[in-house]
């Protein structure tokens, strides 16, 4: 049962981030440039793999892209933790491919992003660490 509940737990933080994400990359500032000159830029400055885009464009994608990721993420291994904890703790490769997620969420925040969405990410990889350590000796029913 503490298996399930630790990555429960460590789904939904990534639920929570995705969908803040989501909801702060088209609505509200908070994903926007603080230099409005840079904003301005980037929408008319294209990338240089293609013109029939813009930067900005290209920064919204990504942040929504990014989004759902880790939305999927959390909608995905929270009902595995909950609906099917057998199927999930009996699959090395759902387990791996559930750390290896988070492993790479946590190198990317260390390197790139803020302290808070790097702290939680960092909290949902130790919960799901500990899931996969307590589920070796309690396993779900």
């Amino acid at each position: 049962m503490l298996p399930g509940i630790l990555i429960g737990l460590s789904a939904a933080v990534l639920l929570l981030l995705g969908v803040l994400h989501l909801v702060y990359t088209f609505r509200g500032p908070k994903l926007l440039p603080r230099d409005p000159a840079l904003q301005s830029a980037m929408q008319t400055v294209s990338p240089v793999i293609s013109a029939e885009t813009t930067m900005w464009k290209a920064w919204v994608g990504f942040n929504a892209s990014h989004s759902m990721g880790a939305i999927l993420f959390g909608l995905v291994y929270g009902y595995l933790a909950v609906c099917q904890p057998r199927l999930l703790f009996d699959s090395a490769y759902l387990l791996a491919v559930g750390f290896a997620m988070l492993a790479g969420f946590f190198l990317l925040g260390r390197r790139y992003w803020f302290s808070v969405p790097y702290r939680c990410i960092t909290f949902a990889l130790a919960c799901y660490a500990a899931a996969i350590l307590v589920s070796q000796f309690d396993p779900p029913a």
